[in-house]
């Protein structure tokens, strides 16, 4: 399918079960939302251009006194796409990372500026590291028995170890920063 992996997330999200967009949007920031983001702007279109190709079907829910709720299911047809997808090889990406494109030229700027952003860094992977923690715990008590969760955890593990490795980094950055600001007060 072409249109990105866009597509293919909304496609296993629904391999999960039936899901209305807002349940998508919900599913994603509890879930892939730490490794993967979509917005209701790729969402809502995507859902739609699912449903055109019959990849998925969309059922309208009425309620008395609420709006429509419509609901998405993956067809025959969605679940050998997501298959197909998911057995192609991974694209490798460049990831963006601002912290990295301004300590790189940091040099234009007093130490002091780069380690306030490297502890704000620090500080943002330290609690991270504790909702990964907490995910865990909560994933193993209330899903012991779905079959995705060995790959949940996988997926939860690459972020815990990510995140102790930019721990450890910030750390070790944090103390060069010292040392360098150190060198230079002693320089002037």
């Amino acid at each position: 399918m072409e249109g990105g992996a866009t597509p293919n997330a909304l496609l296993g999200l629904l391999s999960l079960g039936p899901m209305s967009g807002y349940d998508i949007r919900q599913l994603i920031s509890q879930s892939i939302g730490h490794f993967w983001s979509e917005s209701y702007g790729q969402i809502y279109p995507g859902l739609k251009r699912l449903a055109a190709a019959g990849l998925v079907v969309k059922k309208t829910e009425r309620k008395k006194g609420s709006p429509d709720r419509h609901v998405y299911s993956l067809t025959a047809d969605g679940r050998e796409q997501l298959e197909r997808w998911l057995k192609l090889p991974v694209v490798k990406t460049v990831p963006r990372n601002e912290l990295l494109l301004k300590l790189f030229f940091g040099g234009q700027v007093s130490p002091s500026v780069s380690r306030a952003h490297v502890q704000t860094y620090l500080e943002s992977h330290e609690k991270e590291l504790q909702v990964f923690g907490a995910i865990a715990k909560k994933l193993r008590r209330e899903e012991a028995h779905d079959p995705q969760l060995p790959f949940w955890l996988m997926t939860l593990n690459m972020g815990r170890h990510h995140s102790a490795a930019i721990v450890k980094w910030c750390k070790e950055t944090l103390a060069e920063l010292e040392e360098l600001e150190r060198r230079q007060k002693g320089g002037e």
